[in-house]
């Protein structure tokens, strides 16, 4: 058995036994270390798989959290009901984002998703009635609900809940990129002009890839704010795209697992670094390019390199992915 099939099964049961070891504030970073990587996570699908480069990708993590505090604060629906409403709605509006972005490659492509989240955040100053404008939705409750849901409201409650989430979308993107589908994404990453000759709409794979990574950021956004208890511009600010990419790039893109690690590295490094020195962006910048330059393959690659795995399956050549998967080209 390969030492790296060992890490997942221990890295949850740590996980799942936390609550009963570290403090609230342990727990509480913990909590958010969870919705970051799944905020993370959903971007890989888009940098890692499809190498479609966002720079806006706050848009979906802030447009998330805003409509699941606004369905909290107005209504009485349960929280998970309030969670996943946001997340569909999400992801349902990422349809339009894909289709006006997915016009153009390259940078256009990634200069068009922050034009995008942009414009949501000077919506959300102006939008007053909905968004709070600039004082944002604050108070954000965590709705209980009937059949023992109460206790989400809780912290480990929460926690869980947001792990179960995190654990849950996982598994869907791990399927998701095994699949046929996963296939001609890593076409397009490899090769689009082959895979479109190979009678592959490629543009509809695009918009439907970026509409599940914006759905999954939402679904962390919709976490996010009952977490925190409040929703507010910075969410949508093109900062948090360019620390999510970070997150993507440090962790390992194309890996699923790896972002996770980069937003834990992340986190980590912003609270250490903070507690020493004001300067510290400084010195985690300096650290994001010592990772450019010397380990593009990120922490998991680097982990998989000392414990002398080869690359994950889902990195493979594309080319040969589309053959091996045998699916059906869509005109």
């Amino acid at each position: 058995m390969r030492v790296t099939s060992l890490l997942g099964p221990l890295a949850l049961a740590l996980l799942l036994a936390a609550p009963f070891g570290l403090p609230i504030f342990a727990m509480t970073l913990l909590t958010e270390l969870v919705i970051l990587g799944l905020f993370a996570m959903s971007l890989d699908l888009m940098v890692g798989y499809t190498r479609l480069v966002s720079f806006g990708h706050a848009a979906a993590y802030g447009l998330g959290a805003y409509a699941s505090g606004y369905i909290l604060l107005n209504s009485a629906l349960p929280l998970p009901f309030a969670v996943l409403a946001a997340a569909i709605l999400t992801g349902m509006i990422a349809i339009g984002v894909g289709w006006v972005c997915t016009l153009a490659t390259g940078v256009s492509f990634s200069m068009l998703t922050l034009a995008f989240a942009q414009l949501l955040y000077a919506v959300s100053f102006k939008w007053t009635s909905v968004t709070g404008g600039s004082d944002g939705l604050a108070g954000i409750p965590r709705n209980p609900g009937p059949l023992g849901l109460e206790v989400l409201s809780t912290k480990n409650g929460f926690y869980y809940f947001a792990l179960a989430c995190l654990v849950g979308s996982f598994f869907l993107c791990r399927a998701l990129v095994r699949s046929p589908f996963g296939a001609v994404l890593r076409g397009i990453r490899e090769n689009e002009a082959k895979t479109l000759a190979l009678g592959y709409n490629t543009r509809l794979y695009k918009i439907t890839v970026v509409a599940i990574a914006y759905a999954l950021g939402g679904l962390a956004g919709a976490l996010y704010s009952p977490f925190a208890g409040f929703a507010n511009t910075e969410l949508l600010f093109w900062l948090v795209s360019g620390q999510v990419l970070i997150m993507v790039i440090v962790g390992g893109s194309g890996t699923l697992i790896g972002p996770i690690l980069g937003a834990t590295f992340f986190l980590t490094l912003e609270h250490q670094l903070s507690s020493y020195t004001e300067a510290w962006a400084l010195f985690f910048g300096l650290t994001f390019i010592a990772f450019v330059l010397f380990a593009p393959e990120g922490i998991w690659g680097l982990a998989k390199r000392y414990l002398g795995q080869r690359a994950p399956e889902e990195t493979e050549q594309a080319p040969a992915a589309i053959t091996k998967a045998e699916a059906k080209p869509h005109g």
